[in-house]
């Protein structure tokens, strides 16, 4: 299942043709028909998906999957829902949901704005993880970064009262912009005075510990919705 745009519009990411491993196109040949929930312009009905009720917590961009499935596994009393264009991180995350026994993780490979839109019921998540996301340091890039104000005033549409929307980023001046638009919003409350402390839930990953090794900083933001 690959990533088939639907829309022109300015997009916060680049489609790229990574590599497939063999054992990633296995996990999706294998692991997709039950962890792999295909786009659709209509509401999911998260309690079916899952195959119970729980709070769902909404992950925009996982990457290779590594931090999605660790607080899966650490958290077995939450439904997380992980969304990624890259059909070797899709493969890679469903790879270690194999390995690992994850019951409680499900994936779409689309485009997060779209299945936010059209997939996401209003004030049915309980929380949103946004790691990491593609920084667009160049100037004149910065308007594809993907937490601008309309898309978070969506977001919270989407977040139960009491749910919470949790960023990362290594990039400052993109930590300062995330500060300004979470905090410009009126329906968000922040934890914090400024940036959060890490929370003990995310896990350091090896590039952020090669980062902080050198003296780079990681910026994190909590905020719930009032």
């Amino acid at each position: 299942m690959l990533y088939d745009p639907t829309e022109h519009r300015i997009r916060s990411f680049v489609t790229r043709a990574g590599r497939l491993s063999t054992a990633q196109a296995r996990a999706l040949e294998e692991l997709g028909p039950t962890y792999l929930i295909e786009y659709k312009k209509e509401v999911l009905d998260m309690a079916q998906a899952f195959g119970r009720t729980a709070p769902v917590v909404l992950e925009i961009g996982f990457g290779m999957g590594d931090t999605t499935a660790h607080i899966a596994r650490t958290m077995p009393d939450k439904d997380f829902l992980g969304v990624e264009v890259h059909t070797p991180g899709v493969g890679s995350l469903l790879k270690q949901i194999g390995e690992q026994g994850i019951g409680n993780l499900r994936l779409i490979q689309h485009d997060a704005v779209e299945v936010l839109r059209d997939m996401i019921a209003d004030g049915s998540l309980a929380g949103v993880h946004v790691f990491f996301p593609d920084p667009w340091h160049k100037a004149r890039h910065n308007k594809r970064r993907l937490i601008q104000p309309e898309f978070v005033k969506q977001l919270c549409q989407k977040l139960a009262p009491g749910g919470y929307i949790h960023l990362a980023t290594d990039w400052e001046d993109y930590a300062v912009q995330m500060l300004e638009v979470l905090s410009a919003e009126p329906a968000l409350q922040n934890t914090a005075d400024g940036y959060a402390p890490q929370p003990a839930y995310r896990p350091l990953t090896k590039f952020e510990n090669r980062g902080l090794k050198l003296g780079h900083g990681v910026w994190d933001l909590v905020f719930v919705k009032k």
